[in-house]
Protein backbone atom coordinates (compact mmCIF):
# COMPACT_ATOMS: atom_id res chain seq x y z
CA UNK A 1 0.00 0.00 0.00
CA UNK A 2 2.95 2.41 0.19
CA UNK A 3 3.46 1.20 -3.32
CA UNK A 4 -0.03 2.96 -4.02
CA UNK A 5 0.54 6.17 -1.68
CA UNK A 6 3.48 7.18 -3.10
CA UNK A 7 2.97 6.43 -6.46
CA UNK A 8 0.91 9.64 -6.70
CA UNK A 9 3.98 11.85 -6.41
CA UNK A 10 5.50 10.22 -9.07
CA UNK A 11 2.57 10.19 -11.93
CA UNK A 12 0.80 13.73 -11.03
CA UNK A 13 3.92 15.54 -9.88
CA UNK A 14 7.47 13.73 -11.16
CA UNK A 15 5.73 12.86 -14.70
CA UNK A 16 2.34 14.06 -15.88
CA UNK A 17 1.05 16.88 -14.44
CA UNK A 18 3.93 19.24 -13.02
CA UNK A 19 6.46 19.14 -15.81
CA UNK A 20 3.44 19.96 -18.35
CA UNK A 21 2.38 22.60 -15.94
CA UNK A 22 5.80 24.16 -15.20
CA UNK A 23 6.92 24.49 -19.53
CA UNK A 24 2.90 25.96 -20.25
CA UNK A 25 1.97 27.71 -17.17
CA UNK A 26 4.49 28.54 -14.87
CA UNK A 27 7.71 29.27 -17.44
CA UNK A 28 5.43 30.47 -20.26
CA UNK A 29 7.11 32.41 -22.49
CA UNK A 30 10.40 31.00 -22.11
CA UNK A 31 13.19 30.14 -24.95
CA UNK A 32 12.41 26.99 -25.85
CA UNK A 33 14.25 24.15 -23.63
CA UNK A 34 14.63 26.32 -21.20
CA UNK A 35 11.96 24.81 -18.89
CA UNK A 36 12.76 21.58 -19.64
CA UNK A 37 16.63 22.27 -18.88
CA UNK A 38 15.35 23.73 -15.23
CA UNK A 39 13.48 20.51 -14.72
CA UNK A 40 16.00 18.39 -15.81
CA UNK A 41 18.44 20.51 -13.21
CA UNK A 42 16.01 20.12 -10.35
CA UNK A 43 15.58 16.77 -10.68
CA UNK A 44 20.05 16.66 -10.98
CA UNK A 45 19.96 18.37 -7.21
CA UNK A 46 17.12 15.93 -5.89
CA UNK A 47 19.62 13.07 -7.05
CA UNK A 48 22.57 14.23 -5.54
CA UNK A 49 21.12 15.24 -2.23
CA UNK A 50 19.25 11.52 -1.64
CA UNK A 51 22.54 9.86 -2.51
CA UNK A 52 24.26 11.85 0.20
CA UNK A 53 21.81 11.17 2.82
CA UNK A 54 20.62 8.01 1.76
CA UNK A 55 23.88 5.65 3.47
CA UNK A 56 23.97 7.56 6.58
CA UNK A 57 20.21 7.51 7.05
CA UNK A 58 19.82 3.70 6.23
CA UNK A 59 22.56 2.64 8.57
CA UNK A 60 21.24 4.58 11.64
CA UNK A 61 17.99 2.94 10.98
CA UNK A 62 19.37 -0.35 10.96
CA UNK A 63 21.49 0.72 14.44
CA UNK A 64 18.32 2.09 16.22
CA UNK A 65 15.14 0.42 14.82
CA UNK A 66 13.95 3.71 12.92
CA UNK A 67 12.91 2.69 10.06
CA UNK A 68 9.42 3.44 10.07
CA UNK A 69 10.21 6.71 11.99
CA UNK A 70 11.80 7.95 9.36
CA UNK A 71 9.86 7.14 6.69
CA UNK A 72 6.90 8.75 8.94
CA UNK A 73 9.35 11.93 8.73
CA UNK A 74 9.37 12.48 5.12
CA UNK A 75 5.90 11.57 4.21
CA UNK A 76 4.63 14.29 6.61
CA UNK A 77 7.56 16.76 5.08
CA UNK A 78 6.91 15.64 1.71
CA UNK A 79 2.95 16.22 1.77
CA UNK A 80 3.45 19.22 3.37
CA UNK A 81 5.75 20.30 0.86
CA UNK A 82 3.12 18.86 -2.06
CA UNK A 83 0.29 20.98 -0.59
CA UNK A 84 2.43 23.92 -1.04
CA UNK A 85 2.67 23.42 -4.64
CA UNK A 86 -1.29 24.65 -5.01
CA UNK A 87 0.43 28.39 -4.16
CA UNK A 88 2.56 28.23 -7.46
CA UNK A 89 1.27 30.34 -10.34
CA UNK A 90 2.45 31.93 -13.41
CA UNK A 91 6.05 33.16 -13.27
CA UNK A 92 6.58 31.70 -9.96
CA UNK A 93 9.34 29.11 -11.78
CA UNK A 94 11.51 29.49 -8.28
CA UNK A 95 9.04 29.07 -6.19
CA UNK A 96 7.80 26.08 -7.92
CA UNK A 97 11.22 24.35 -8.95
CA UNK A 98 11.48 24.47 -4.82
CA UNK A 99 8.86 22.93 -4.22
CA UNK A 100 9.20 20.47 -6.82
CA UNK A 101 12.56 19.31 -5.26
CA UNK A 102 11.85 18.66 -1.86
CA UNK A 103 8.95 17.01 -2.74
CA UNK A 104 10.73 14.79 -4.53
CA UNK A 105 13.91 14.25 -2.30
CA UNK A 106 10.74 13.25 0.48
CA UNK A 107 9.42 10.73 -1.78
CA UNK A 108 13.17 9.07 -2.62
CA UNK A 109 14.02 9.64 0.82
CA UNK A 110 11.45 7.49 1.76
CA UNK A 111 11.55 5.21 -0.21
CA UNK A 112 14.78 4.07 1.33
CA UNK A 113 13.22 2.83 4.54
CA UNK A 114 10.44 1.09 2.63
CA UNK A 115 12.49 -1.13 0.38
CA UNK A 116 14.63 -1.81 3.43
CA UNK A 117 11.42 -3.51 5.09
CA UNK A 118 11.40 -6.03 2.22
CA UNK A 119 13.72 -8.28 3.26
CA UNK A 120 12.11 -8.61 6.49
CA UNK A 121 8.64 -9.49 5.49
CA UNK A 122 9.35 -11.91 2.40
CA UNK A 123 10.61 -15.44 2.23
CA UNK A 124 13.44 -15.65 -0.25
CA UNK A 125 11.24 -17.91 -2.67
CA UNK A 126 8.40 -15.00 -3.01
CA UNK A 127 10.77 -11.56 -2.83
CA UNK A 128 10.13 -11.32 -6.84
CA UNK A 129 6.15 -11.45 -6.67
CA UNK A 130 6.01 -9.54 -3.14
CA UNK A 131 7.92 -6.67 -5.10
CA UNK A 132 6.32 -6.51 -8.40
CA UNK A 133 2.89 -7.05 -7.03
CA UNK A 134 3.73 -3.70 -4.75
CA UNK A 135 4.94 -2.10 -8.03
CA UNK A 136 1.79 -3.17 -9.13
CA UNK A 137 -0.31 -1.49 -6.73
CA UNK A 138 1.75 1.49 -7.21
CA UNK A 139 0.13 2.01 -10.80
CA UNK A 140 -3.32 1.22 -9.51
CA UNK A 141 -2.93 4.02 -6.69
CA UNK A 142 -1.13 6.40 -8.84
CA UNK A 143 -3.16 6.01 -12.24
CA UNK A 144 -6.53 6.53 -10.22
CA UNK A 145 -5.18 9.55 -8.65
CA UNK A 146 -3.85 10.66 -11.95
CA UNK A 147 -7.54 9.69 -14.00
CA UNK A 148 -9.28 11.73 -11.19
CA UNK A 149 -6.50 14.93 -11.78
CA UNK A 150 -6.76 14.29 -15.97
CA UNK A 151 -11.02 14.27 -15.44
CA UNK A 152 -11.08 17.69 -13.72
CA UNK A 153 -8.07 19.61 -15.53
CA UNK A 154 -9.70 18.47 -18.85
CA UNK A 155 -13.22 19.39 -17.76
CA UNK A 156 -13.63 21.64 -14.77
CA UNK A 157 -16.94 22.37 -15.18
CA UNK A 158 -17.91 18.34 -14.29
CA UNK A 159 -16.32 18.91 -10.59
CA UNK A 160 -18.13 22.36 -9.94
CA UNK A 161 -15.09 24.34 -11.13
CA UNK A 162 -14.79 27.37 -11.91
CA UNK A 163 -14.07 27.84 -15.48
CA UNK A 164 -11.63 30.53 -17.14
CA UNK A 165 -10.90 31.85 -20.94
CA UNK A 166 -7.23 32.46 -19.49
CA UNK A 167 -5.93 29.22 -18.66
CA UNK A 168 -2.65 30.52 -16.73
CA UNK A 169 -4.89 32.94 -14.60
CA UNK A 170 -5.70 31.57 -10.45
CA UNK A 171 -8.83 30.23 -11.84
CA UNK A 172 -8.08 28.48 -14.90
CA UNK A 173 -4.83 27.11 -13.20
CA UNK A 174 -7.40 25.69 -10.15
CA UNK A 175 -7.56 22.48 -11.53
CA UNK A 176 -3.74 21.61 -11.59
CA UNK A 177 -3.08 23.16 -8.44
CA UNK A 178 -5.73 20.90 -6.88
CA UNK A 179 -4.02 18.17 -8.41
CA UNK A 180 -0.87 18.62 -6.72
CA UNK A 181 -2.85 19.45 -3.24
CA UNK A 182 -4.71 15.45 -4.29
CA UNK A 183 -1.01 14.01 -3.79
CA UNK A 184 -0.61 15.58 -0.30
CA UNK A 185 -3.78 13.78 1.00
CA UNK A 186 -3.75 10.76 -1.11
CA UNK A 187 0.29 9.92 0.19
CA UNK A 188 -1.32 10.49 3.68
CA UNK A 189 -3.98 8.38 3.92
CA UNK A 190 -2.59 5.37 1.88
CA UNK A 191 0.51 4.95 4.18
CA UNK A 192 -1.33 4.56 7.01
CA UNK A 193 -1.59 1.10 6.67
CA UNK A 194 2.41 0.43 6.48
CA UNK A 195 2.26 1.98 9.81
CA UNK A 196 -0.20 0.18 11.62
CA UNK A 197 -0.07 -3.50 10.54
CA UNK A 198 4.44 -3.80 9.37
CA UNK A 199 6.83 -4.27 12.46
CA UNK A 200 9.61 -2.67 12.87
CA UNK A 201 12.64 -5.04 12.26
CA UNK A 202 14.85 -5.60 15.73
CA UNK A 203 17.75 -3.03 15.75
CA UNK A 204 21.33 -4.09 16.12
CA UNK A 205 22.12 -2.05 19.25
CA UNK A 206 19.73 -3.15 22.47
CA UNK A 207 16.43 -1.16 22.61
CA UNK A 208 18.11 1.66 25.11
CA UNK A 209 21.59 2.17 23.23
CA UNK A 210 22.07 5.93 23.91
CA UNK A 211 21.25 7.53 20.57
CA UNK A 212 24.57 9.57 20.02
CA UNK A 213 26.45 6.06 20.50
CA UNK A 214 24.37 4.95 17.48
CA UNK A 215 24.77 7.35 16.01
CA UNK A 216 28.89 7.15 16.43
CA UNK A 217 28.71 3.80 15.30
CA UNK A 218 26.47 4.82 11.90
CA UNK A 219 29.34 7.69 10.93
CA UNK A 220 31.92 4.74 11.40
CA UNK A 221 29.77 1.69 9.83
CA UNK A 222 29.09 4.35 7.12
CA UNK A 223 33.26 4.35 6.47
CA UNK A 224 33.34 0.27 6.15
CA UNK A 225 29.99 -0.10 4.06
CA UNK A 226 32.16 -0.09 0.79
CA UNK A 227 34.46 -2.49 2.48
CA UNK A 228 31.57 -4.15 3.53
CA UNK A 229 30.18 -4.72 0.19
CA UNK A 230 33.34 -6.42 -0.94
CA UNK A 231 32.31 -9.55 0.77
CA UNK A 232 29.22 -9.45 -1.78
CA UNK A 233 30.61 -9.23 -4.79
CA UNK A 234 27.85 -10.14 -6.72
CA UNK A 235 25.73 -7.38 -5.00
CA UNK A 236 28.36 -4.80 -6.01
CA UNK A 237 28.57 -5.28 -9.48
CA UNK A 238 25.07 -5.42 -9.89
CA UNK A 239 24.72 -2.31 -7.96
CA UNK A 240 27.23 -1.04 -10.88
CA UNK A 241 25.11 -2.23 -13.38
CA UNK A 242 21.53 -0.72 -12.05
CA UNK A 243 23.41 2.36 -12.02
CA UNK A 244 23.67 2.27 -15.62
CA UNK A 245 20.59 1.05 -16.89
CA UNK A 246 18.29 2.70 -14.24
CA UNK A 247 19.69 6.15 -15.65
CA UNK A 248 18.44 5.72 -18.99
CA UNK A 249 15.07 4.64 -17.00
CA UNK A 250 14.85 7.52 -14.78
CA UNK A 251 15.41 9.79 -17.95
CA UNK A 252 12.93 8.20 -19.43
CA UNK A 253 10.47 8.99 -16.65
CA UNK A 254 11.46 12.19 -15.45
CA UNK A 255 11.96 14.03 -19.18
CA UNK A 256 9.22 12.46 -21.36
CA UNK A 257 6.57 14.64 -20.74
CA UNK A 258 8.93 18.05 -20.89
CA UNK A 259 9.88 16.87 -24.28
CA UNK A 260 6.70 16.05 -25.30
CA UNK A 261 5.01 19.16 -24.39
CA UNK A 262 8.16 20.84 -26.21
CA UNK A 263 7.73 19.36 -29.46
CA UNK A 264 3.94 20.47 -29.37
CA UNK A 265 2.01 17.51 -27.90
CA UNK A 266 -1.32 18.35 -26.04
CA UNK A 267 -1.13 18.58 -22.88
CA UNK A 268 -4.80 16.28 -22.74
CA UNK A 269 -2.73 13.78 -24.96
CA UNK A 270 -0.09 13.93 -22.60
CA UNK A 271 -1.62 13.14 -19.41
CA UNK A 272 -3.81 10.27 -21.01
CA UNK A 273 -0.05 8.97 -22.09
CA UNK A 274 1.03 8.81 -18.66
CA UNK A 275 -2.52 7.08 -17.61
CA UNK A 276 -1.51 4.74 -20.68
CA UNK A 277 1.50 3.72 -18.93
CA UNK A 278 -0.27 3.04 -15.29
CA UNK A 279 -2.81 0.58 -16.84
CA UNK A 280 -0.66 -1.35 -19.23
CA UNK A 281 1.76 -1.88 -16.00
CA UNK A 282 -0.41 -2.92 -13.88
CA UNK A 283 -0.81 -6.58 -15.21
CA UNK A 284 2.76 -6.33 -17.17
CA UNK A 285 4.08 -5.87 -13.01
CA UNK A 286 2.35 -9.48 -12.46
CA UNK A 287 3.30 -10.92 -15.20
CA UNK A 288 6.89 -9.97 -14.61
CA UNK A 289 7.53 -11.40 -11.39
CA UNK A 290 5.59 -14.55 -12.97
CA UNK A 291 8.13 -14.34 -15.55
CA UNK A 292 10.55 -14.12 -12.86
CA UNK A 293 9.53 -17.26 -11.26
CA UNK A 294 9.76 -19.38 -14.33
CA UNK A 295 13.12 -17.72 -15.90
CA UNK A 296 14.27 -15.51 -13.22
CA UNK A 297 14.95 -12.09 -12.46
CA UNK A 298 17.98 -11.52 -14.14
CA UNK A 299 16.87 -12.82 -17.23
CA UNK A 300 13.72 -11.02 -16.87
CA UNK A 301 15.66 -7.53 -16.44
CA UNK A 302 17.30 -8.48 -19.50
CA UNK A 303 13.86 -8.21 -21.68
CA UNK A 304 12.67 -5.17 -20.19
CA UNK A 305 16.48 -3.32 -21.15
CA UNK A 306 15.84 -4.60 -24.75
CA UNK A 307 12.37 -2.90 -24.69
CA UNK A 308 14.21 0.43 -23.56
CA UNK A 309 16.39 0.13 -25.97
CA UNK A 310 13.62 0.00 -28.65
CA UNK A 311 11.36 2.83 -26.78
CA UNK A 312 14.56 5.25 -27.25
CA UNK A 313 14.93 4.44 -30.65
CA UNK A 314 11.24 5.10 -31.17
CA UNK A 315 11.09 7.97 -29.46
CA UNK A 316 14.06 10.08 -31.59
CA UNK A 317 11.54 10.16 -34.56
CA UNK A 318 8.66 11.00 -32.44
CA UNK A 319 6.18 13.31 -34.00
CA UNK A 320 2.55 12.62 -32.99
CA UNK A 321 0.14 12.39 -30.11
CA UNK A 322 -0.61 8.63 -31.44
CA UNK A 323 3.78 7.83 -31.59
CA UNK A 324 3.67 8.94 -27.93
CA UNK A 325 1.11 7.19 -26.99
CA UNK A 326 2.73 3.82 -29.00
CA UNK A 327 5.55 4.51 -26.42
CA UNK A 328 3.82 4.91 -23.65
CA UNK A 329 2.47 1.33 -24.05
CA UNK A 330 5.50 0.01 -24.40
CA UNK A 331 7.13 1.80 -21.58
CA UNK A 332 3.82 0.34 -19.33
CA UNK A 333 5.33 -3.17 -20.50
CA UNK A 334 8.90 -3.10 -18.72
CA UNK A 335 8.75 -0.10 -17.07
CA UNK A 336 7.15 -1.23 -13.34
CA UNK A 337 8.51 -5.07 -13.55
CA UNK A 338 12.33 -4.03 -14.73
CA UNK A 339 12.34 -1.94 -11.61
CA UNK A 340 10.87 -4.05 -9.07
CA UNK A 341 12.89 -7.03 -10.20
CA UNK A 342 15.92 -5.14 -9.52
CA UNK A 343 14.95 -4.07 -6.06
CA UNK A 344 14.04 -7.76 -5.23
CA UNK A 345 17.04 -9.14 -6.80
CA UNK A 346 19.29 -6.72 -4.87
CA UNK A 347 17.46 -7.62 -1.87
CA UNK A 348 18.00 -11.45 -2.37
CA UNK A 349 22.35 -10.80 -2.72
CA UNK A 350 22.24 -9.12 0.61
CA UNK A 351 21.86 -10.21 4.39
CA UNK A 352 18.34 -8.90 5.88
CA UNK A 353 20.02 -7.78 9.00
CA UNK A 354 22.09 -5.20 6.88
CA UNK A 355 19.21 -4.00 4.79
CA UNK A 356 19.23 -0.70 5.84
CA UNK A 357 22.42 -0.25 5.56
CA UNK A 358 22.88 -1.93 2.32
CA UNK A 359 19.67 -0.07 0.70
CA UNK A 360 20.81 3.17 1.48
CA UNK A 361 23.65 2.31 -0.60
CA UNK A 362 20.95 0.63 -3.32
CA UNK A 363 19.70 4.74 -2.64
CA UNK A 364 22.89 5.76 -3.94
CA UNK A 365 23.43 4.25 -7.14
CA UNK A 366 19.34 4.59 -7.48
CA UNK A 367 19.91 8.40 -7.47
CA UNK A 368 23.66 8.75 -9.03
CA UNK A 369 21.51 6.90 -11.97
CA UNK A 370 19.09 10.09 -11.68
CA UNK A 371 21.96 12.19 -11.98
CA UNK A 372 23.40 11.42 -15.37
CA UNK A 373 20.62 11.11 -17.56
CA UNK A 374 18.93 14.47 -16.71
CA UNK A 375 22.60 16.14 -16.74
CA UNK A 376 23.01 14.81 -20.36
CA UNK A 377 19.78 16.03 -21.32
CA UNK A 378 19.77 19.46 -20.31
CA UNK A 379 24.07 19.56 -21.77
CA UNK A 380 22.80 18.47 -24.68
CA UNK A 381 19.57 21.06 -24.96
CA UNK A 382 22.66 23.63 -24.07
CA UNK A 383 24.89 22.61 -26.99
CA UNK A 384 21.96 21.65 -29.58
CA UNK A 385 19.11 23.67 -28.88
CA UNK A 386 17.17 20.42 -29.22
CA UNK A 387 16.06 17.65 -26.93
CA UNK A 388 15.78 14.72 -29.81
CA UNK A 389 19.63 14.14 -29.97
CA UNK A 390 19.23 13.55 -26.30
CA UNK A 391 17.08 11.49 -26.21
CA UNK A 392 18.91 9.32 -28.49
CA UNK A 393 21.76 9.28 -26.60
CA UNK A 394 19.72 7.60 -23.51
CA UNK A 395 20.22 3.73 -25.52
CA UNK A 396 23.84 4.47 -24.41
CA UNK A 397 22.99 4.02 -20.43
CA UNK A 398 20.61 0.80 -21.77
CA UNK A 399 23.02 -1.25 -23.57
CA UNK A 400 26.23 -0.64 -20.72
CA UNK A 401 23.87 -1.84 -17.99
CA UNK A 402 22.90 -4.91 -19.71
CA UNK A 403 26.40 -5.69 -20.71
CA UNK A 404 27.50 -5.45 -17.04
CA UNK A 405 24.48 -7.48 -15.41
CA UNK A 406 25.28 -10.25 -17.77
CA UNK A 407 28.39 -10.40 -15.53
CA UNK A 408 26.31 -10.87 -12.05
CA UNK A 409 26.29 -14.38 -11.04
CA UNK A 410 23.28 -14.66 -8.70
CA UNK A 411 22.77 -18.12 -6.74
CA UNK A 412 26.47 -17.21 -6.20
CA UNK A 413 25.46 -13.78 -4.46
CA UNK A 414 22.42 -15.92 -3.15
CA UNK A 415 24.77 -18.02 -1.37
CA UNK A 416 27.29 -15.59 0.03
CA UNK A 417 23.92 -13.51 1.34
CA UNK A 418 22.68 -16.77 2.88
CA UNK A 419 25.71 -18.02 5.00
CA UNK A 420 26.29 -14.35 6.01
CA UNK A 421 22.68 -14.19 7.84
CA UNK A 422 23.61 -17.73 9.02
CA UNK A 423 26.84 -16.00 10.50
CA UNK A 424 25.52 -13.27 12.25
CA UNK A 425 22.60 -15.17 13.49
CA UNK A 426 25.13 -17.88 15.35
CA UNK A 427 26.83 -14.62 16.91
CA UNK A 428 23.65 -13.75 18.19
CA UNK A 429 22.84 -16.77 19.75
CA UNK A 430 26.01 -16.95 21.51
CA UNK A 431 26.04 -13.30 22.30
Amino acid sequence: MYDWAVSSVQTTILVAVFPVYFVKIVAHGWPEGSASQRVAAANTVVAIVVAALGPVLGTLSDFVAAKKRFLALFVVLGAVTASGLFTVGQGDSGLGIALFTLVLICAAASTIFYEALLPHIAEPREIDRVSTAGYALGYVGGGILLAANLAWILNPGLFGLPQSSDPRSPTGTLPFRLAFLSVAIWWLVFSLPLFRRVREPAPLYPPNEPILRALRATLAQFGNTLRELRRFRQAMLFLIAFLLYNDGIQTVIKMATAYGAEIGIEDSDLIAAIMIVQFVGIPCAFLFGMFADRFGAKRSIFVGLCVYVVITLLGYFMRTATHFYILAALTGLVQGGTQALSRSLFASLIPAYKSGEFFGFYSVFEKFASIFGPLLFAIAIAVTGQSRLAVLSVVVFFIAGAAVLRRVRVEEGRKAARDAEAAFEASQRAA
